[in-house]
């Protein structure tokens, strides 16, 4: 007669059941673990990179990108509203100074420059009229004044022959009062004469100086239609390649448009844009190394642009050489900012096994097998890391590839 399982039993066959289940599984992840371990842990040398741990100069920097522009770019405009007339040298020439290059039409502006001339010939002459009068007037006024004061001599002697012979009975009251009228008559005139002879001296030097300046003003304009006249045989400022030039001959092209673009081939700056979360550490004068096929060119940081775009700030680098043959216009090169710098530092060559943790799992050759050993990094450059708080040694052979593969293991056999 069968018995009725009780629940302490059931429950014992599950508890054994899910026991068999772990130990299978268990087993299963042992084996795996071992076979993998088996399979990883003897691996042929030639499969990794080496570098040897060594002493020296470790520089942290930070990425940006750049692009070689030539140092000097001038752009020439028209100096006048214009047609252009004549190219004389094509896109891509090579000018010396003073060399012409563009011909514009200079018609309208020699028109000009011939009515101003006469306008001032005109004015000229008149300041020469004017300082003819001036001298003229002020020596009339000069000579009036001295007849009048004569004349005053001569009534005052009139006025004290009046009075004597008052005294004597043989003039009137009245002739002496007539005689005196006159005095005071004449006294006046000379004040008025000599009010008009001083306010000529102060005035006249001012309408004189006034039409000075407006010859002067007009004399400036004749000279800057002048050098407007000879800007329109357009002429390089200095030596270069012209990168760029106007060739529509008969186009009317407005004052201050751009007709010729002229530029030094022959030296280079970087024009260069990291992102705005390093703007802390981009400053002016601050060191920096442009790699080009391998090579590197050194430079300093000597322009910061105020404006920030899609998140990035630009600035200009200029290079300790800047007619490097590896150089050439318009190229895209990496550009490294030296943030930071110590000398005689424990450094590893950078690669692939360095993450950017500050902790790294590195492996050392010891014999014939590759030993794990943890150590703290330090600075970060382009080409090498600082080793800080470590057991490797300068000397030893450190495998730079990338182990992350290997990170279970605690040694790797070489074969």
């Amino acid at each position: 007669m069968d018995k009725p399982i009780t629940k302490q039993t059931k429950r014992r066959a599950q508890s054994q059941t899910v026991l068999r289940w772990l130990l299978i599984v268990g087993g299963f992840v042992t084996l795996l673990l071992v076979v993998r371990n088996l399979l990883k842990t003897k691996v042929e040398a030639e499969t990794f990179q080496f570098a040897k741990i060594e002493r020296g100069t470790i520089e942290n920097t930070i990425t940006a990108s750049g692009m070689v522009v030539p140092l000097f770019e001038q752009q020439i405009v028209s100096p006048i509203r214009t047609a252009i007339k004549e190219v004389l040298k094509p896109s891509g020439t090579t000018v010396k100074e003073g060399e012409a290059i563009l011909l514009l039409d200079d018609e309208f502006v020699r028109l000009e420059y011939e009515s101003l001339r006469d306008q001032l010939e005109l004015k000229n002459n008149n300041l020469t009229r004017l300082k003819y009068e001036y001298d003229k007037n002020i020596k009339e006024l000069d000579y009036n004044n001295q007849i009048k004061g004569l004349e005053l001599a001569r009534l005052e002697s009139q006025l004290a022959d009046a009075e004597r012979l008052l005294k004597i009975g043989s003039a009137t009251q009245e002739e002496v009062e007539q005689a005196q009228l006159q005095l005071g008559i004449a006294k006046l005139e000379k004040k008025k004469l000599e009010n008009n002879l001083t306010f000529s001296q102060q005035v006249l030097p001012g309408d004189r100086r006034n039409l000075e300046l407006e010859t002067l003003i007009e004399k400036k304009k004749l000279q800057e239609f002048q050098r407007k006249l000879r800007e329109t045989k357009v002429s390089a400022p200095r030596e270069g390649v012209i990168t760029w030039i106007n060739e529509d001959i008969g186009k009317t092209v407005s004052q201050g448009e751009l007709i010729v673009r002229l530029a030094d081939l022959g030296r280079f700056r970087i024009e260069a844009s990291c992102s705005d979360r390093y703007a802390q550490y981009v400053k002016v004068g601050q060191s920096v190394r442009v790699r080009i096929n391998r090579k590197d060119l050194t430079g300093i940081v000597t322009t910061i642009l105020p404006a920030v775009e899609n998140n990035t700030i630009s600035f200009n680098v200029e290079l300790t050489q800047p007619d490097s043959p590896l150089l050439r216009p318009n190229m895209r090169v990496e550009v490294f900012l030296i943030s930071n710098k110590r000398e005689q530092a424990l450094r590893l060559r950078n690669g692939p096994v360095f993450t950017g943790a500050a902790n790294q799992n590195l492996f050392v050759v010891r014999g014939q097998e590759a030993v794990r050993v943890t150590t703290r990094v330090g600075l970060t450059g382009i080409d090498f890391v600082e080793l800080l708080d470590t057991d490797l040694q300068e000397g030893d052979q450190v495998i730079i590839s990338d182990m992350r593969d290997y990170d279970h293991l605690d040694r790797i056999q070489l074969q």
